[in-house]
């Protein structure tokens, strides 16, 4: 006798180490699940009730307890259905990354991560023993094993489960953006649930964590290893999936959604990044300095989409070099997108400065001092508005840049979050266009120009780089694929420019470890991701 389930994917925005909230939350959506969806299983994401990654919070002598009396909460709720929430758990002196399962209100058990990641953003080892074999057990009928978030990854635990008799897989994750991380995700379970012959229900965390973001995108894929559902990227809410089973566990099919385009997904996650950073850190609004440019006319869009337009201040900071045609630009942009704007010349400023350091710095030749100093004025200029307005200073220099060192240190990199930190030159263009697809907001003519810093007279980005193009490619190969420069070279590239590029990546890795943190959207950020020594004799010629 076949048996019908239906299962709600709790894909949650939730805050790190606010466990009180992160609770509400947690039984607001079961409750609503079961009234208004009729949930018989309410899954959330992984360590729910701390969200991901809580880091050194996992360390705190009152976690352990803190954890109980959130626990100890959701279960005198009763609530008549069950539920999946990943936490952190405490037995016998060791701490797991586990997932509860809570039937009508008792705990029934626990399923303890096997594989823990540390690489790239992960650190788990630090915090987590590995569990032992997944369980499996009765879930309303149907046989059900529950993995969390890497188990999947790895050859064992969704093997172990299938073996035992398995016929339903339920994974909970924290797994964060990037541009080829949704189809990697489905390649991955569409080949786990055909070898296995198992259904996989995939539920993911959706929201902004510092520079991570998670997208959703929660999957449900049959044993035959078709997609039978997916849920939206970067949209909070509960989905309900039906299951009928009768043998085999079959999903019923729910139309799909058009895959979303680079340009899209980028620019979705580059939203939820900047709106969760400032709203879960209590900040009123952001405040940016408009250059002319196509890097902060970009940031101010996306800050505007994320956050309105009456959060968002932009200042034109004008000198001597700035041409007319910054200023009109700046202007427009502003206009279109409604923010707040003012100009403030740094002229007169300059003038003093340079009236000070007149004497100690005698009579040496101009440089990229006076250029730095322009820079470090707006710098200072936007941190006092930051400080008397409480409005968070958003930094405007993309990938490209702050990889060879082509920013200002207590200047343009003076800020307490970058926008665009992980996206590419070439890549910031692209979405520019994407943004002006139904209407012109960013005006084209920002787009259209040269890049220029505008620090001295008739400047172009150029001039000391290669064609964004070109150190975009080889940026990729170095910094995210680990290419040595000779095999950069054999890739087709001029063997100057080879060398000049990684050399600058180098030197600079001291400016970058000074820099805000940023959105992260590719799988080798600047951050966590890259961890290289500032000082260090290595030389990367092999």
């Amino acid at each position: 006798m076949g048996v019908s389930r239906r299962v709600v994917i709790a894909q949650l925005d939730l805050v790190v180490g606010d466990i009180p909230g992160n609770t509400d939350r947690v039984i607001e959506a079961a409750r609503e699940a079961i009234d208004a969806h009729g949930a018989d299983v309410v899954v959330f994401p992984e360590l729910a009730l701390t969200g991901y990654p809580p880091e050194d919070l996992l360390l705190r002598p009152s976690l352990a307890v803190r954890i109980q009396d959130a626990m100890d909460r959701i279960q005198n709720e009763a609530l008549q259905a069950t539920l999946i929430i990943g936490l952190p758990l405490h037995q016998q002196g060791l701490q797991y990354n586990a997932a509860a399962i809570i039937e009508n209100g008792e705990l029934r058990r626990v399923c303890c991560k096997h594989h823990l990641p540390n690489y790239q953003v992960f650190d788990e080892a630090r915090y987590f023993a590995p569990g032992e074999a997944s369980v499996v057990f009765d879930l309303g009928g149907i046989p059900t094993a529950v993995t969390v978030c890497e188990d999947l990854w790895h050859e064992g635990p969704v093997e172990a489960a299938a073996e035992a008799g398995a016929a339903l897989i339920i994974n909970i994750n924290a797994s964060p953006f990037d541009t080829e991380k949704q189809q990697q995700r489905q390649a991955l379970l569409a080949r786990k649930s055909r070898e296995n012959n198992v259904t996989i229900i995939y539920a993911n965390l959706v929201g902004g964590q510092d520079e991570l973001v998670f997208d959703g995108g929660s999957l449900v894929y049959d044993q035959s290893g078709t997609r039978c559902v997916e849920l939206p990227q970067f949209e909070t809410g509960l989905f309900p999936v039906d299951l009928n089973y009768d043998h085999h566990c079959q999903p019923v099919s729910q139309p799909l959604p058009d895959p979303l385009s680079l340009e899209e997904s980028v620019y979705r996650a580059l939203m939820i990044g900047i709106r969760d950073y400032v709203e879960k850190n209590g900040f009123k609004s952001v405040v940016l300095g408009l250059s002319g440019g196509i890097d902060s006319a970009l940031t101010l869009t996306l800050a505007a989409d994320a956050l309105g337009a009456e959060r968002v201040m932009a200042v034109m900071m004008p000198f001597r070099y700035t041409s007319s045609m910054s200023l009109e630009d700046s202007e427009a942009l502003a206009a279109n997108t409604g923010v707040g704007y003012r100009v403030i010349s740094i002229e007169s400023i300059y003038d003093e400065f340079m009236k000070q350091l007149a004497e100690p710095f005698g009579d040496r030749p101009v440089d990229t001092t006076e250029e730095n100093l322009q820079a470090r004025i707006r710098g200072v200029l936007l941190m006092s508005l930051s400080n008397k307005l409480g409005s968070l200073v958003l930094t405007t220099g993309n990938k490209s840049e702050l990889a060879v060192g082509y920013s200002t240190l207590y200047g343009d990199m003076a800020g307490g979050f970058s926008a665009i930190k992980d996206v590419p030159k070439t890549l910031v263009y692209r979405l520019a266009r994407w943004r002006n697809r139904d209407g012109e907001v960013i005006p084209q003519r920002i787009i259209d120009r040269p890049p220029s810093a505008e620090l001295a007279p008739d400047q172009k980005d150029q001039d000391s780089l290669p064609e964004y193009e070109v150190l975009d490619e080889i940026l990729e190969l170095y910094v995210e694929r680990d290419y040595s420069a000779e095999s950069i070279i054999a890739e087709g590239f001029e063997r100057e420019d080879v060398s000049r590029v990684i050399r600058l990546v180098d030197v600079n890795e001291y400016k970058r470890r000074q820099a805000p943190i940023g959105v992260r959207i590719t799988d080798r950020g600047f951050g966590k991701d890259r961890r290289y020594p500032i000082t260090n004799g290595w030389r990367p010629g092999i």
